[in-house]
């Protein structure tokens, strides 16, 4: 094994290794996830030392060097406000979802006009409209990190794959017998999976456009659906209150998450995939053990359905959003509140973490996003100016823009 090459990656913070391998290209991550600003460099290079053969003496001020940067990066405040840079009239008829590629450069939207449009953030330019769907496009993603490819779900129980650039359609993708509402690429983009009210999901090929395998178990909706980091499982949630766990190569269930006492609205795994988080309509969150498929923990305290979950990137804290117009920051591993955020009019349906872990991003059906501090609950900005319900927001990569989705038509870019 001969090591080329040292490549950052700044969210969550980590060095992948490009080294040769009987005269192939590889690659390996040594995740850092619990690096801090303050942590003791030599420590941590001692560290990677120690379990990576590839790093020899020769090669440590170039780690040092590297860890510095990571730590520079997780020391920058990511405190800063924001402010609405364009408003977009995306489509005809409401909006049904946005999402950034990785770097924010462009967007896309899905609508109930059946299309779904590509854009360039920085112009907010309509650079396509993907026009093929016979019913409303309510799902659809990115193949980050890459990027050129877009994946729609629509009510015509297809899904379609896209080149993002040109517009062509590659694939699609028919077998469901209802709509389908949620979808993913893998983390390498060779596979798709998507999840429909008839009860299944499919995952399909992104090359040839074939059905692989079909993950029947559950007998009522599949809502949500998430790969791990790996790609090599793959969870469903349903809403018959359960979250199956499935091998994506044999198309085999694994585990079945049993415990919620109503429909399952979220299931997200954490970076490094030892935990799985279910927000559901009894009013709770549940965190699930990977490895044994058991509950460890119960997060209560929310007067109405939770509607969404989210880790921050290193899988330490989770949020919780409810209906009851407030949301939560928990510590993943003890399952302690560490804050509270309260201010909305009413219910949250979306919540995310930026990039660093330092801001909390809410949408709601008050008009409003907001942005808040996870560590103390306090609101620290009102994103004002739509018209109607917000129901989807994100950041990009750098978490230095913002993108909302509301049901006035418009979606708002705010840097």
């Amino acid at each position: 094994m001969k090591l080329k090459k040292f490549l950052l990656r700044y969210y969550p913070p980590g060095i992948i290794l490009e080294y040769e391998q009987g005269g192939i290209m590889k690659q390996r991550t040594l995740d850092l996830l619990n690096l801090q600003p303050q942590s003791d460099i030599d420590t941590v290079v001692d560290e990677l030392m120690r379990t990576e053969k590839l790093i020899t003496p020769s090669k440590v001020d170039q780690v040092r060097k590297l860890v510095q940067r990571l730590q520079e990066k997780l020391a920058m405040a990511q405190d800063s406000t924001f402010y609405l840079f364009k408003v977009l009239r995306a489509h005809i008829l409401p909006l049904t979802n946005v999402a950034f590629n990785k770097s924010g450069s462009s967007f896309i939207t899905g609508s109930y006009d059946r299309t779904c449009k590509v854009w360039d953030t920085a112009s907010g330019e309509e650079l396509q409209t993907l026009e093929g769907h016979r019913n409303v496009v309510y799902a659809i993603a990115f193949n980050n990190p890459y990027g050129d490819k877009v994946l729609t779900g629509s009510f015509d129980k297809t899904a379609r794959l896209w080149s993002g650039e040109s517009g062509k359609c590659f694939h699609t993708y028919r077998g469901h017998t209802a709509e389908i509402v949620c979808l993913a690429f893998d983390p390498k983009s060779t596979k798709v999976a998507t999840g429909s009210m008839d009860a299944t999901a499919k995952v399909w090929d992104v090359e040839t456009g074939a059905e692989l395998c079909s993950l029947v178990g559950h007998n009522a909706e599949i809502i949500s659906l998430s790969f791990n980091t790996a790609g090599t499982h793959l969870i469903t949630g349903s809403f018959d209150n359960t979250v199956i766990v499935w091998d994506v190569k044999t198309g085999k269930r694994v585990y079945t998450l049993v415990g919620h006492q109503a429909e399952v609205s979220s299931a997200q795994f954490n970076f490094d995939c030892s935990l799985i988080a279910t927000g559901s309509m009894d009013k709770t969150c549940k965190l699930w053990d990977f490895t044994r498929g058991c509950c460890i923990g119960t997060l209560r305290g929310h007067d109405d359905e939770v509607l969404d979950v989210a880790f921050d990137y290193t899988g330490q804290r989770l949020l919780t959003a409810s209906a009851d117009g407030t949301a939560r920051c928990y510590n993943s591993t003890t399952h302690s509140l560490l804050s509270k955020m309260e201010g909305h009019e009413g219910e949250i349906s979306k919540i995310a973490f930026n990039p660093s872990g330092s801001r909390v991003l809410t949408a709601s059906s008050d008009k409003t996003a907001r942005l808040w501090d996870p560590e103390t609950g306090e609101l620290k900005q009102v994103l004002e100016g739509h018209s109607d319900e917000i129901f989807s927001c994100a950041f990009n990569y750098e978490g230095n823009t913002i993108i909302t989705g509301s049901k006035d038509n418009t979606c708002r870019i705010w840097k």
